[in-house]
């Protein structure tokens, strides 16, 4: 016997850097009872306005993101705490009789909200720096092999120029003595909720290259270098900081310091940008129970809407 799945409702809409997911939510949000969170690990940070493509403020009047700016860009944020959030928003936004959607390319924090974490060792301070000076010191590649060496597993799925995340992983290592790759079975609390996923995924890459760096000039002509030099001059932000190591950020500390000039600059945050997209579309590609739209086609938004209306009615 079938019987009605009660759970609240919530849709995830994903998708990879400039696949226009702020205008589509939106978009839904003009039509439908939606309240949006963001699932992104840059907009979280206060100030990191036109280098994470922030929401303007047009946009958050018309339509409020919760999850954006909740952090100065010296605190770290993790998916645990991000989980935290996202389940105490959708909780205040279920209780008010509405939607909510949550909109972002952060693939980690979809996933660690839908399936919960297994518990890590917490971040070590000191320990990231040093892995950090050795990874100045010896390049991402040798860090790479290194991980490789110690845990194959996390080390295939892993790009050796994901510097972040193959610091992380070779943290736990150090501080548990155990892979990364094999502490993945702990203890997970799955969503209560009935989910509605969407995802943005673009069968041709060269239009979403083409956005990806067209934005990134118009960042540029919108004043990123000054916001970038602004942060830069903070006493408490550094280069090894998360918040510094979202694309564009990363790149411009070299061009600060004077050892690449603008033109290279402007190349190496466009490629960083390009892999980022990349990563998201293999990601995006994982999640089998998501409904696929290409945000090329000009029907988009309205298959979209239709397929928000149906969930809803269901």
């Amino acid at each position: 016997m079938n019987r009605e799945d009660r759970r609240p409702r919530i849709i995830f809409l994903m998708g990879p850097t400039a696949s226009g997911k702020t205008r589509l939510a939106c978009g839904l949000a003009a039509e439908h009872p939606l309240d949006l969170v963001s699932v992104d690990s840059a907009l979280v940070y206060r100030g990191m306005d036109i280098g994470t493509a922030k929401p303007n403020a047009q946009e958050l009047a018309a339509h409020p993101h919760r999850l954006v700016d909740i952090r100065d860009p010296d605190q770290p944020y993790s998916a645990a705490e991000f989980r935290d959030d996202a389940l105490a928003a959708i909780g205040e936004i279920v209780a008010a009789g509405r939607i909510p959607l949550l909109v972002g390319g952060t693939g980690l924090y979809f996933r660690a909200l839908e399936r919960g974490l297994s518990p890590l060792p917490p971040a070590d301070a000191a320990l990231r720096r040093l892995l950090a000076e050795e990874a100045g010191r010896l390049g991402k590649a040798c860090m790479h092999e290194r991980l490789a060496r110690l845990d194959p597993a996390t080390a295939a799925r892993l790009d050796r120029n994901d510097g972040q995340r193959v610091q992380r992983a070779l943290e736990v290592i150090a501080l548990s003595g155990k892979p990364l790759s094999d502490q993945h079975g702990g203890i997970r609390s799955r969503l209560p909720y009935r989910v509605l996923k969407l995802a943005l995924l673009p069968r041709d890459r060269a239009p979403l290259h083409a956005r990806i760096a067209t934005r990134f000039d118009t960042m540029i002509e919108a004043g990123l270098i000054e916001e970038l030099r602004r942060l830069r001059g903070l006493a408490e932000v550094s280069a090894d900081l998360p918040s510094m190591r979202a694309v564009g950020y990363r790149q411009a500390w070299a061009y600060f310091d004077g050892r690449i000039g603008f033109d290279r600059f402007r190349l190496d945050a466009i490629h960083a940008t390009r892999q980022l997209a990349k990563r998201q579309i293999t990601w995006l590609r994982s999640e089998l129970d998501a409904r696929l739209f290409d945000p090329d086609l000009t029907e988009v938004p309205d298959r979209l809407d239709r397929a928000v209306r149906d969930f809803l009615e269901s």
